[in-house]
């Protein structure tokens, strides 16, 4: 059994096949977002503190990747509002994402993140 989304496994793919920099710490950037959004989607509401954890884990964790400023935008803006909801949709927040995606990392990535919104939505 394949715990990967079909999302996870292409942006996996696009990570192997970008060449070390920017670009691959992007997309790794955008596969952990894209993990933490759709355990999101697929769960029962997370306890509070393990929740809370999660995300600060993830900041820490994309505090050192190498990553555009218009992508890094679009993460810290995401992590924001994980922070404040009490009950974050993981549909609108994938869709935020996809713009900087695109501009970041390539048209590819940004058509696969509002895929991944539609189907979770």
């Amino acid at each position: 059994m394949n715990a990967f989304s079909p999302t996870t496994l292409a942006l996996l793919e696009l990570m192997a096949q970008a060449p070390r920099g920017p670009r691959r710490d992007g997309t790794f950037a955008l596969w952990l977002m894209v993990r933490l959004l759709e355990d999101l989607a697929v769960t029962a509401p997370p306890v509070d503190r393990t929740f809370r954890r999660r995300v600060a884990l993830l900041e820490k964790r994309l505090s050192s990747l190498v990553l555009s400023p218009p992508l890094r935008r679009g993460l810290t803006g995401v992590l924001a509002t994980l922070k404040e909801a009490a009950r974050p949709e993981p549909a609108p927040m994938l869709s935020l994402l996809a713009a900087p995606a695109r501009e970041a990392i390539g048209p590819e990535t940004g058509d696969l993140l509002l895929r991944a919104s539609r189907t979770l939505r």
